[in-house]
């Protein structure tokens, strides 16, 4: 299928069909907006946008939308520590795109940390392993977040 190379559908287009719900517009549009950021948006940072694309699209909608996007497995919830949610697509085009956060306690900043060196890896796979066998438990994915102070908080 088409990952959304200008040939096809976008690539979430048969995520959709595959759980059983269609694509409608409000979900299309908030994933695209999803889509095409790198930040990670609040429910009413992805209203405000979408309202510039739609503005019959209300905010109770994109509450709904993203809580069945999180249930879907095609978006990822996060709190930061700062009182609201925060939201991000599970993958790309490309597929998966793991990574974890670094989290500043002073500004709020959040850094995605994606360049893991093979020592972090393997300990994450052990650690996994070793979990899914103490517990019998079948890990599918993890999120990390790590936080402290980013280098501007920390020369304050």
């Amino acid at each position: 299928m088409p990952r959304g190379n200008g040939t096809g559908p976008p690539w979430w287009h048969g995520r959709f069909r595959g759980g059983g719900y269609r694509m409608t517009i409000p979900r299309e549009t908030i994933v695209n907006v999803l889509s095409k950021t790198s930040k990670h948006l609040s429910a009413e940072d992805v209203y405000m946008a979408v309202h510039k694309i739609h503005s019959n699209i209300g905010l109770t909608t994109v509450y709904r939308t993203l809580e069945l996007l999180v249930q879907m497995g095609l978006v990822f919830k996060f709190d930061f520590g700062d009182g609201r949610a925060r939201y991000e697509l599970s993958e790309g085009p490309k597929g998966e795109r793991h990574h974890h956060h670094l989290v500043c306690t002073s500004c709020g900043r959040v850094i995605d940390y994606t360049d893991f060196i093979d020592e972090e890896i393997e300990l994450l796979n052990q650690t996994e392993k070793g979990l899914s066998k103490k517990y019998n438990f079948n890990i599918t994915s993890h999120l990390i977040q790590f936080y402290g102070q980013c280098n501007g908080c920390n020369l304050k």
